[in-house]
């Protein structure tokens, strides 16, 4: 709708939200009822002078051609009339104005919290293609460390320093996703492809993170969620792997470390968290995993012979992958 509005030279002042509180500041203009939002009857109603009132599901529009009169005392520092009235009014509602200007050919979002202002279809899909050839790059790299921890790990050889790696990249991963998602926002309809790709990218990230932190934290701290840990932290920080381990409080990057196993437990298809718990509480760490008989996964509460097996034959073909991977390397 807003896009239309700009394509026919004709500003508006646009409120998402209707109730009391933005009554308060309507005056004159004209009540519709049962009057559904579509783009076209937005863009027509913007041909008058007056502002635009909308519910905040954008289903129905409630006012037009309104005069909004706003506390003059909200500071603003705002210089066009339109952009001052639609600020004023979001700080006092509460609810986000939109001021599209004719001369300009931009479009503004004011919320209580601040402005943002719109882009083009065009430019929005232009920077998301972008932002998306850079995640899946992203991705693939935070696969390759995700593997290489899985050899360290077979190979008993992991150091704290494997272990950041891999969270870095998750969190360069999430952050760059939850960028990409403001755009498939801002897109509306246009954004389902651009959704449905950066679903497909960012699925497991979260719980791959979450599983090699559980994994390497110290056993008298509480495991918590690491990307939510690193969300704060600047991207440039991100990048120093000290300034991460320090927030996570995983240990010297240089130590030894061994997996306690929770990762490597949870690509056996059908095993219960209450098995996985069991083993790791029995074994200590996947170094003893690995190199367990069927017997000895046996002993241990709710594996059961069948299952024990199904184990055994899990940790072959991971030590058989791991051969593998070492005459890749040769």
């Amino acid at each position: 709708g807003i896009e239309l509005i700009l394509r026919q030279d004709s500003g508006a002042l646009i409120v998402l939200g209707g109730g009391d509180k933005v009554n308060s500041v309507c005056t004159g203009g004209f009540d519709l009822v049962d009057a559904e939002f579509t783009p076209q009857r937005l863009a027509e109603l913007a041909k008058m002078d007056g502002a635009i009132v909308i519910d905040h599901d954008v289903s129905y529009i409630l006012k037009a051609n309104v005069h909004l009169i706003p506390d003059p005392a909200i500071q603003t520092e705002e210089t066009g009339t339109r952009q001052r009235t639609a600020e004023r009014v979001a700080i006092q509602t509460g609810h986000p104005a939109i001021s599209v200007s004719e001369g300009r050919s931009s479009a503004t979002v004011f919320t209580p919290s601040g402005r943002y202002s719109l882009q083009s279809p065009t430019t929005l899909v232009a920077q998301a293609n972008q932002r998306i050839n850079t995640l899946e790059r992203f991705r693939r790299r935070l696969e390759d460390a995700e593997e290489r921890l899985t050899r360290s790990e077979v190979g008993d050889l992991v150091t704290g320093a494997d272990v950041v790696l891999l969270l870095q990249r998750a969190a360069l991963v999430d952050r760059l996703g939850s960028e990409l998602g403001r755009f498939a926002v801002e897109l509306g309809h246009e954004g389902h492809l651009i959704q449905l790709q950066l679903t497909d990218l960012l699925e497991g990230v979260r719980d791959m993170a979450s599983l090699v932190y559980a994994d390497y934290v110290p056993r008298r701290r509480k495991a918590i969620d690491p990307l939510e840990t690193l969300k704060d932290l600047p991207t440039q920080e991100i990048y120093d792997p000290v300034r991460v381990d320090t927030q996570l409080r995983l240990g010297p990057l240089d130590a030894s470390a061994r997996p306690r196993g929770l990762r490597a437990l949870s690509r056996v298809p059908r095993l219960p968290d209450a098995v996985k718990d069991s083993l790791v509480d029995h074994f200590g760490d996947l170094q003893k995993m690995l190199h367990a008989t069927v017997g000895d996964f046996d002993q241990v509460d709710g594996v059961g012979r069948a299952r024990a097996q199904q184990l055994r034959h899990f940790f072959d073909r991971l030590l058989e992958l791991s051969h593998a991977w070492e005459f890749t390397d040769d």
